[in-house]
């Protein structure tokens, strides 16, 4: 199981594909997602063993240039990250729902990250930026108190760059919202 995980946001997408290529070549890492997002921006996501995580990403900060608009690295992700990214995740059951919203990508990863340590939930969702004008939203479910809980973890990393959108928990959602959300 990888432990790392990294991402670079580039304004050109020319220069993400480029530093894409240079992070794959430096490091034995593989790509989560590499892919161009709105409004035009281009961002690259690779998983690895911490070391060769921070390589690859030390790479594409240094060849993104003045492209560059975020970049992170976290050691330790918690596993259910990774598949809520790609959307392949299929909660044991349904409880609560929360939603976080930010303008910022990489912020709403780390964001993830803190709220699934910081309680007992289940990722549904991590999109980022595809459709959505540059914002990424996170989705889970879980008890209304663990719901609680992860949104306040979550909105404090999101608060500390000033990018949060909205938060909402949904303490006993609808059958029907249940069925558009999967």
């Amino acid at each position: 199981m990888y432990r790392a995980i990294g991402m670079i946001e580039l304004t050109s997408i020319a220069r993400g594909i480029y530093a894409t290529d240079l992070m794959l070549k430096t490091a034995y890492v593989e790509v989560v997602s590499a892919t161009p997002v709105c409004p035009g921006k281009y961002i690259a996501i690779v998983q690895g063993d911490v070391a060769a995580v921070e390589s690859s990403i030390n790479t594409g900060i240094e060849s993104a240039g003045e492209y560059l608009v975020d970049s992170f690295i976290l050691p330790n992700v918690h596993q259910a990250v990774f598949p809520a990214i790609t959307a392949t995740t299929m909660p044991d059951g349904t409880g609560a729902l929360g939603i976080m919203e930010a303008f910022s990508l990489a912020s709403m990863i780390i964001a993830a990250d803190a709220a699934l340590k910081a309680a007992d939930i289940q990722a549904l969702e991590l999109r980022l930026g595809s459709g959505l004008g540059g914002k990424a939203y996170f989705t889970f479910t879980g008890d209304v108190a663990a719901v609680e809980a992860g949104i306040e973890a979550g909105k404090a990393i999101v608060l500390e760059k000033g990018l949060l959108v909205d938060i909402e928990v949904i303490p006993a959602p609808s059958d029907k919202l249940w069925a558009s959300l999967f």
